[in-house]
């Protein structure tokens, strides 16, 4: 007789918290926060931050884990601080300084420069980065002391522009494709001022269709949670049970459906009954003038919610993949 499946541990909840992190914090600490807080089957998000570094860390719950690929392709700004005179082994605050300069940019000679670091660019990524060389990150190669060669790649940057600066420091933004380093950015710009530089500060601002509007603090969320907790009785608290949210209302009104993050694809809109086809694996043929016959990426939403990933083929929706958990 074959063996039933163990049962997840934790809610089917499904959606992003657009979560905004703080300094010190690790993406992989904000992510078992989160889901610790929603008590959530599943999590994980979509693009690593550093800890030096705040802003948006998307985390998915539950079925919305399926469109993090989506999202971790959009577009993303950085607002980010470079002081000038000074390299370092990490190109942020963290690592040792190897190179110094008496030297400090004008805005016109920053500006000067700005037109080479626009469009499709050769970047080589930090040292000290999440890429990995023969199966091993480069940051714990560096970290051991091992010399970590990373070869050049192209990358888009959309736009960077000047949002400030003083004699020591200038704050930019940049509007970036996937797998761009802002503080590769940094480190480039330095050396071709012939000043040196490195990032002091590093905020993520927007990450595909998620802008600032949709971030929520740290601080959002635990008082969020402390309208949910449970009470314990005298036994558990001395024998020092930490009390867990068993009331989720407050928490889940910050939790955006999982198709907001495939506001880039076709959207089709499902009858009761093609979203019942759907769910079961089938495909359904589309009506209406403006349907597209074919179509790569397409979402499918219904019952008021996303109901599946898939593309169009022929004048026909055909899943590929299905989402079954609450949102």
């Amino acid at each position: 007789m074959a063996r039933r499946g163990k049962k997840p541990k934790g809610r089917p909840i499904s959606g992003w918290v657009i979560f905004d992190k703080p300094v010190g914090m690790g993406s992989t600490e904000a992510v078992a926060k989160i889901k610790w807080l929603y008590f959530a089957q599943k999590a994980g998000h979509a693009g690593t931050l550093d800890p030096l570094a705040s802003g948006m860390l998307p985390i998915a719950l539950g079925d919305a884990t399926k469109t993090v690929p989506f999202v971790m392709d959009g577009r993303k700004t950085y607002r980010f601080a470079v002081t000038w005179g000074a390299e370092t082994t990490t190109d942020d605050t963290e690592g040792p300084v190897t190179n110094t300069s008496d030297l400090r940019p004008t805005r016109a000679e920053v500006e000067a420069r700005l037109p080479a670091y626009i469009g499709e660019i050769s970047q080589v990524p930090p040292a000290f980065s999440a890429i990995k060389i023969d199966g091993e990150r480069a940051y714990d190669l560096a970290r051991a002391g091992e010399a970590v060669e990373i070869a050049a790649r192209t990358v888009t940057v959309h736009k960077l522009d000047i949002v400030s600066m003083d004699e020591t420091t200038t704050v930019f933004e940049a509007d970036c494709g996937k797998g761009t380093y802002v503080r590769s950015i940094a480190r480039d710009l330095g050396r071709d001022l012939g000043c040196f530089g490195h990032v002091t500060e590093l905020r993520r601002i927007r990450v595909g269709a998620f802008d600032e509007d949709d971030l929520i603090t740290l601080d959002d969320l635990m008082d969020a949670a402390e309208d949910g907790l449970e009470e314990l009785d005298q036994e558990a608290i001395d024998s020092g049970a930490r009390p867990r949210v068993v009331r989720f209302q407050a928490l889940d009104e910050f939790v955006l459906d999982a198709a907001t993050a495939l506001s880039d694809l076709y959207e089709v809109a499902l009858s009761d009954d093609q979203a019942g086809r759907v769910l079961s694996g089938n495909p359904v043929l589309l009506r209406g003038r403006d349907a597209p016959a074919f179509c790569e990426e397409a979402y499918a939403t219904g019952h008021g919610r996303l109901v599946a990933l898939g593309s169009i083929d022929q004048g026909a929706f055909h899943p590929k993949r299905v989402f079954g958990g609450r949102g």
